[in-house]
Formats: C-alpha cells, sequence, structure tokens
C-alpha cells in the first residue's frame, strides 16, 4: 500500500485472582478489523493457561474470540500479537453542499444505521445533554461535516482529560454532568450530540500511536476510543475528539459498536477466583 504505515502491535491483560478460578468463558475481542484501508497482515492469539479457542464474527463485523478454560487457575494471560498496515486517510472537501443536512437524516432513517442513531446502554437519552451543549455554546451549523468537525475542537478544549475520574462501564451520563473524563467519555460525548442531530455515530475501539512531537493524549496503554459518523457520499469519517484531530493512519481499528460494552476487549464469566484485578500491557510500534 503507497504511503501506509505499518504497526507492530503486543496486547496482553492478566486477570490475577484472590484464589482458584475453576474455570472462564470469555469473550474476546482483540483482532483488528480488515476494512476501509486497513489491512492486518497476521495475527495470533494465545492464553496461559491454554484454552480453547472459537472464532466468529458479530453483528456489527467485528472479529471475537470466544476463550474456554476448564482448569484452575490463580492468573489468567492473554495475548495478542498482530501486523496492521494503514493506509493515508483521503482527503475530505473544504465544505458540502447545502442539501447535506436531509440527505444525512435520510440515511439516519436506514434499517442499517438504526443501531447508530438510537440511544444505546452506555449512551441512553439523558436531560444532561440539553444543559451540556448550552453550558459549552455547542449547535449545528448550515455544513454537517464543518459542524462535527467544530464538535470535536470544542469538546477536546472545553472537557478535561483526567484518567481515574470515570470507569469502563460509566455511561454518556458522567462526563455531561463533571466535563472531565478520558477518551471513552470524549467519544460517548461526540457520539450522543452527533446522534441528536440525526447523524448515525458510532464507537470505535483501538490502538493509539502518536509520536511525542504530535502533542495528543497518549494513554498510558496505546489503547484508544474514537468516533465515526456516516455522512452522505463520504461514509464513514473518523473523530477524535480526546486529540482534536481527524482520526488517521496512526489510529488501528480493532472493533466498532454502538458505545463501549459492545467492543469491550475482554469479556466474561468466571467460577471461583474471588475478586479480581486486571493488568493491561500495551506495546505498538
Amino acid at each position: 500500500m503507497v504511503g501506509a504505515l505499518r504497526h507492530e502491535i503486543e496486547h496482553v491483560s492478566r486477570y490475577h485472582y484472590e484464589s482458584d478460578a475453576r474455570r472462564c468463558t470469555m469473550l474476546l475481542c482483540l483482532e483488528p478489523r480488515a476494512d476501509r484501508g486497513q489491512r492486518l497482515l497476521d495475527f495470533a492469539l494465545e492464553t496461559r493457561p491454554r484454552g480453547g479457542l472459537s472464532r466468529e464474527r458479530d453483528g456489527f463485523g467485528n472479529v471475537r474470540h470466544v476463550l474456554d478454560i476448564h482448569e484452575a487457575h490463580r492468573t489468567l494471560e492473554i495475548t495478542a500479537r498482530s501486523t496492521v498496515e494503514s493506509a493515508p486517510v483521503p482527503v475530505l472537501p473544504p465544505r458540502l453542499s447545502a442539501s447535506t443536512w436531509q440527505e444525512t437524516r435520510v440515511l439516519g432513517q436506514h434499517v442499517a444505521d438504526w443501531d447508530f442513531i438510537r440511544p444505546s446502554p452506555l449512551i441512553p437519552l439523558t436531560p444532561s445533554l440539553s444543559a451540556f451543549v448550552e453550558r459549552h455554546g455547542i449547535r449545528p451549523g448550515s455544513d454537517p461535516l464543518k459542524s462535527l468537525v467544530d464538535l470535536s475542537e470544542t469538546l477536546h478544549d472545553q472537557l478535561r482529560y483526567a484518567p481515574g475520574t470515570t470507569s469502563a462501564e460509566s455511561s454518556v451520563e458522567d462526563i455531561l454532568r463533571t466535563d472531565q473524563g478520558v477518551c471513552q467519555d470524549y467519544a460517548h460525548a461526540m457520539i450522543v450530540i452527533a446522534r441528536s442531530w440525526g447523524i448515525p455515530a458510532r464507537y470505535v475501539s483501538g490502538y493509539l500511536h502518536l509520536v511525542e512531537s504530535d502533542g495528543g493524549h497518549v494513554p498510558d496503554n496505546a489503547t484508544h476510543a474514537w468516533v465515526e459518523c456516516r455522512l452522505p457520499d463520504l461514509d464513514w469519517i473518523g473523530f477524535d475528539p480526546t486529540n482534536r484531530s481527524l482520526a488517521g493512519s496512526g489510529h488501528v481499528r480493532i472493533a466498532t459498536g454502538r458505545d463501549y460494552q459492545d467492543v469491550s476487549p475482554t469479556r466474561g464469566i468466571v467460577q471461583g477466583g474471588g475478586s479480581a484485578r486486571l493488568e493491561v500491557e500495551v506495546r505498538v510500534q
């Protein structure tokens, strides 16, 4: 791929249990997507202890692996290694035609986009939304593309990036009330506003590789979240409100969904084990 950027990624998740976990069944969402300018050149998944792995595809087109372990263990280590090639992002037009708002709202009525225009578990309709957009002077303009760019920049400028203030299961209500959060919360905030404007919007999980000179918020473990919005003739466009930018070749997509719950990297049921502690290490180069 001419001008493509190749990424070597290692993603390690370690669960430490206070007592023996007798068995577990987990759903793993760790294999990067292979579409829309992104090529998956290699992927390998291994666990300690070893377990059964089956590969499937969900309703959003994401690849998942179901892990079954039937032996006692105090630590579960899941390692995913990927080689991904990302093409340069196409240049967007400076503005869209005057009729694009109407065409966009028609898009949202298609069955394929219903999941991305309606409320979802972590992005419900909330009474805090009106107060939030009023407080920050957020409103759509005459051009939906420019309106989305302005929205992403406003969220970056007005919100405070504050690790530890929210959790993986936090809903959009938390950032709408407090004006602080992390990349997941920035993405949820942009999605709920875009949907309120009639624009299909979806959550993207993945990896981010920024060099120090880029000046953005690089997560400690390099996992990241951003937003894709669908506009007529342009299809899905990536916006990264955490870093006040469009998603580029440094963004590696794993999965897309309505919100974080649809794309969480690891989720499952454990028999025994007591309380658990999770450590995550990600290396992207």
